[in-house]
């Protein structure tokens, strides 16, 4: 069995890569669904309402999008208390018997999870390119530049992975990138 983890910076096209390797036919985890599933569960939402001191249990995600942006501290706080929940979802994960496991995490340097994979594949896009992929999907760019900082750069990044993937280009390109990489592990 190989597992393999997938990062980038924030809007760099991680999901795309992450998907283009499972290709319906490898275990996928998205450390983002797991994260929005927890915000389906009423002890979680009872947790981040009680903990950031939120008004209401009702549009909590735009109450901790305004939250974070008048105090980038309470970005720290609230990964302080998602982290463990996404950690024991990884590791329940990690028990799948399949020859090839591949886990989308985007913290996955900052939380210091390199140990977890046996490859860890880096996508790599422009920042320019990432604020109007972000922009697209969620048109609000004080939120993009919070979570661009909060991420290390992908100097840093690159340099504890393994693999680099681009993601500068067509759909078409990116697909021939990944398509050499999974090659070599199937």
């Amino acid at each position: 069995m190989i597992v393999i983890g997938i990062t980038g910076s924030i809007a760099s096209g991680k999901s795309t890569v992450a998907k283009l390797i499972a290709k319906n036919k490898h275990p996928l985890f998205d450390a983002d669904k797991a994260v929005l599933d927890l915000y389906k569960n009423k002890k979680f939402i009872n947790l981040i309402v009680k903990k950031l001191n939120l008004r209401s249990k009702k549009k909590i995600k735009n109450q901790i999008r305004s939250l974070v942006k008048k105090n980038k501290n309470k970005l720290k706080t609230l990964e302080t208390i998602i982290h463990p929940f996404v950690r024991k979802k990884i590791n329940s994960f990690l028990k799948i018997n399949s020859k090839i496991l591949i886990l989308e995490i985007p913290l996955l340097i900052e939380s210091k999870l390199n140990s977890y994979f046996d490859k860890v594949i880096f996508v790599d896009a422009k920042k320019k390119l990432r604020l109007k992929r972000y922009l697209k999907r969620i048109n609000d760019k004080k939120t993009f530049e919070i979570l661009n900082k909060r991420q290390l750069s992908p100097a840093i990044k690159k340099k504890a992975c393994d693999i680099i993937i681009n993601n500068n280009y067509s759909l078409v390109i990116l697909k021939k990138n990944v398509k050499k990489f999974i090659e070599i592990y199937e």
